[in-house]
């Protein structure tokens, strides 16, 4: 605590701030824990290892868990398996009358390989920082969190809060997209754990999101005996990538990607089927309408061959900066000041839950984790500082909300519904 501006923070904050520096080491070792369970891939075992082990540290500080059973995910998305199980998504409530009720919300999927080489935490030799996988997507932002909320009952600070821990945040947060709009309603504002931005800024913007693909149909033939008979569905395929490649305008921030592709299962056939997956990013609503416009017009009616059906999803939008994210972030601003840190404002073109969240109404800033970067790739690295620091902020940040900064439980007009 030497090092920390002091004079703005109460003795309260203080308190909590002390109990956190001094479980420095102990936030090591459960982030070492927490990377060395292998959430990426769909491993419902080590999914279900790490919701069991948040899940009863919550409940030793009183809240209670609900298990919410997952949604079912469009079937031609890509890389779904449709024989695995849509996983839950775990809730833990620890509310108080009179208090915001504040929304925490994780991930406890990661992108990588459960089989592959990169599987534990590695220390770099000056111990600074370390590679993993999920070390800052986001398993440094759960072990913060949870450790500032037994901070924060250790001082004697009394919060209200829920806890959200979903699986699927990676690919799209289809089996947990009802749980997120459900907890969202029943809250005041929202505290996402996605890494700090490159430089520790907090995102208060994001672009939308949205999935599609294109499914061409052919008529299949002997390339040798019957190729006039055959109609390529690659063919067609490739006339629409074509087209396509003619929609983005990433100026106005709207951004299309297509890839990976399929089509055609041997070289002496003409191809009957062919699928591209794509992604596509825009910066509000208008923007989304946009791009629906262009992708539904590179589709085919009736059963016309060769014919092409478009398949959408666009189920994160936007999320701008609202007057209630404008008032969480400055809030979040004003505690890491009082605590001697930065915290400046950006904007991105990555999603996450708090599109989600804040899609219905509740003001959420989402970058309160970690601090790191090479996320998604073998080289993912965490600053280790940001494990105590990042932790500080969030529960002096709590630690206010409870106090009254942002308001009585409910009362909040910053809070507006979205239809």
């Amino acid at each position: 605590m030497a090092e920390l501006e002091t004079q703005n923070l109460t003795a309260a904050e203080q308190r909590v701030c002390a109990l956190i520096e001094g479980r420095a080491g102990a936030l090591l070792d459960d982030l070492r824990l927490h990377v060395g369970i292998p959430t990426g891939g769909r491993n419902t075992a080590a999914l279900d290892e790490t919701r069991e082990r948040l899940t009863a540290r919550l409940g030793a500080l009183g809240a209670k868990t609900e298990l919410l059973p997952g949604d079912a995910a469009p079937d031609w998305l890509y890389g779904r398996d449709l024989d695995a199980p849509a996983p839950p998504t775990a809730v833990c409530e620890r509310l108080r009358d009179r208090m915001p009720r504040v929304l925490i919300a994780g991930h406890l999927d990661t992108v990588h390989d459960p089989e592959g080489d990169f599987r534990e935490l590695t220390i770099a030799p000056d111990g600074k920082t370390a590679l993993g996988p999920g070390c800052v997507d986001m398993k440094g932002g759960l072990v913060i969190a949870v450790a500032a909320l037994e901070c924060l009952e250790e001082a004697g600070i009394d919060c209200g809060w829920s806890f959200l821990l979903n699986s699927d945040e990676e690919t799209g947060s289809y089996h947990s997209d009802e749980a997120l709009a459900s907890a969202a309603r029943a809250h005041d504002v929202g505290l996402a754990l996605e890494p700090a931005l490159p430089g520790g800024e907090l995102a208060v913007e994001r672009a939308g999101s949205g999935q599609f693909c294109l499914r061409a149909r052919g008529r299949a033939a002997h390339v040798g005996r019957e190729f006039t008979k055959g109609i390529s569905a690659v063919t067609a395929l490739a006339e629409r990538l074509v087209r396509a490649a003619e929609i983005p305008d990433p100026e106005r921030g709207l951004i299309l990607s297509i890839g990976p592709l399929q089509g055609g299962a041997a070289t002496n056939a003409v191809p009957d089927l062919a699928l591209a997956w794509g992604n596509v990013r825009y910066p509000d609503e208008a923007g989304a309408q946009e791009l629906i416009a262009a992708i539904d017009a590179l589709g085919t009616a009736g059963d016309a061959l060769p014919g092409v059906e478009v398949l959408r999803s666009f189920n994160r939008p936007a999320k701008p900066m609202t007057p209630g994210t404008e008032k969480l972030a400055l809030l979040a601003r004003g505690a890491a000041e009082s605590l001697g840190q930065r915290l400046p404002f950006a904007k991105t073109g990555g999603v996450c839950d708090g599109n989600q969240l804040q899609a219905v109404g509740l003001p959420t800033i989402d970058t309160l984790g970690v601090r790191g970067g090479g996320l998604h790739t073998p080289d993912e690295w965490i600053d280790l500082s940001s494990l105590a620091e990042r932790c500080q902020l969030l529960a002096v940040l709590i630690a206010r909300l409870a106090a009254g900064a942002w308001g009585a439980a409910g009362a909040d007009e910053s809070k507006t519904k979205v239809v």
